[in-house]
């Protein structure tokens, strides 16, 4: 009598590996239909792949919702393996035969950061590796892995990503900043009182899901007294916005010393209430999904940004 087959016993063929190809695609974006729309499938050819190779398999990949799906405990397991399969693959068809570093990395940084921290060391990187393609995005949305190809985020955040690998890259401090001209129009030298008077400059997206006046409330918990915060305002979605229009006299921005100390240096910006404190809660973190072993690429810009934060911006 045959043993009944079992999960244990499942051999891998080329009909397999088309049907976990498309459960991988179904895994990341949670959707038959939008995994048939990368596959050229229609979605009942997906769900029919999905159910024989849950069949073969032995387990149930996904919990069929109504207009949605979500993976099983079985199904996470496997999609995790597969992605860091991929991952090796992946690395392995881009590492050249004589090792040296190269390849592509798809780097999402924040916008602010990216303007004023991270483009102006970007040709100390080039010059040192390149063969390293860097393809970088902008953006303040929060990354969803399973659905975009990211090697690595540089973000402002608490430092709590779970499930992924996450580095402190470099401390923050965050003061009010204005240009000199604003600062004598409304009497700003010390005095708190005046604050109230002003039109705070806002960054609504400072971090995921911050308050639209989160980075002002974060300076005023961390200063040894309780000034009374602007009533008129300006947001933004950027820092560095906040920022601009801080330097055309349009309001007072809350400054973030490694993005503005320049500015502070060359006399444009000016600290009207005493200097930068300390922004305990809040840093800037490199983030990435988790590796068994970091690929050369990936692990040589953690290196080189880690390195950059030590040192002080090249001159233009």
């Amino acid at each position: 009598m045959d043993k009944p087959k079992s999960a244990a016993a499942f051999k891998l063929n080329g009909s397999h590996l088309s049907s976990l190809h498309v459960f991988l695609v179904a895994a990341r974006h949670l959707s038959f239909s939008q995994a048939a729309d990368e596959l050229c499938l229609t979605a009942s050819a997906v769900s029919h792949r999905i159910n024989r190779l849950e069949n073969e398999l032995r387990l149930k990949l996904f919990h069929r919702i109504t207009r949605k799906v979500l993976l099983t405990e079985d199904g996470e397991r496997l999609f995790s393996v597969m992605q860091r399969a991929m991952g090796d693959i992946s690395e392995a068809i881009q590492e050249r035969a004589d090792s040296e570093i190269a390849g592509q990395l798809t780097f999402y940084v924040r916008p602010s950061v990216a303007q004023c921290w991270l483009i102006p060391r970007l040709a100390q990187f080039t010059s040192q590796y390149p063969d390293i393609q860097l393809d970088i995005r902008v953006g303040n949305e929060s990354i969803d892995y399973r659905t975009r190809k990211i090697d690595l985020v540089l973000c402002y955040s608490n430092g709590n990503h779970p499930g992924l690998s996450s580095v402190k890259l470099m401390a923050e401090r965050i003061a009010p900043v204005c240009s000199p001209q604003y600062a004598k129009a409304h009497g700003l030298s010390g005095d708190f009182s005046q604050l109230a008077t002003c039109t705070a400059l806002h960054d609504v997206a400072a971090w995921d899901n911050a308050g639209f006046d989160a980075e002002w409330r974060l300076w005023a918990a961390n200063t040894h007294s309780s000034p009374q915060l602007p009533q008129r305002f300006i947001t933004f979605d950027r820092s560095d916005l906040c920022t601009l229009a801080a330097l055309n006299h349009a309001g007072i921005a809350m400054g973030r010393e490694q993005l503005i100390k320049d500015r502070i240096v060359h006399g444009d910006l000016l600290l009207p209430f005493g200097g930068f404190v300390e922004s305990p809660q809040y840093s800037y973190y490199l983030v990435h999904p988790a590796h068994e072993q970091t690929p050369r690429r990936l692990q040589v810009l953690i290196d080189w940004l880690k390195k950059s934060a030590n040192q002080s911006c090249p001159s233009p």
